[in-house]
């Protein structure tokens, strides 16, 4: 009787293991279901100021993500953007900045498509001086 052993390539095995690995680690998110909800936000803009930035961050901070506007503005007078914002929680608070660095901001919820109207009534913070 005649026994044949085979020993195997390290280099195969080893590519073999990281080619399992990278496969879970790309399919992990998909399999886990788990994914940051998204809500529509509609910001009417019903003031006589232009708003030339508008940020997003948690409700209990004041640390914004970056412009959502990118080089676009909400005109004065009706006009209006909405933004498919990611929520991780039940609201989000939204800062809106108009041309003379003013702002406003509003917390909104994330179960829902939610407009934000601002109007010409509107209080901005301007801070010290202005």
């Amino acid at each position: 009787m005649r026994i044949n052993v085979r020993k195997s390539k390290p280099l195969s095995t080893s590519l073999l293991v990281l080619g399992i690995f990278v496969g879970i680690m790309m399919c992990a998110p998909i399999l886990s279901g788990a994914h940051v909800p998204a809500t529509n936000l509609t910001i009417v803009n019903n003031s006589s100021k232009e708003i030339r930035h508008v940020y997003l961050s948690p409700t209990n901070s004041d640390n914004w993500g970056p412009d959502q506007l990118g080089s676009s503005v909400i005109a004065a007078g009706g006009g209006s953007v909405t933004l498919s914002v990611a929520c991780d929680a039940s609201s989000i608070k939204v800062i809106a900045e108009d041309h003379q660095g003013c702002f406003l901001t509003k917390v909104v919820s994330c179960s829902e498509a939610t407009t934000w109207t601002i109007t010409a009534d509107a209080a901005p913070d301007c801070g010290v001086g202005h």
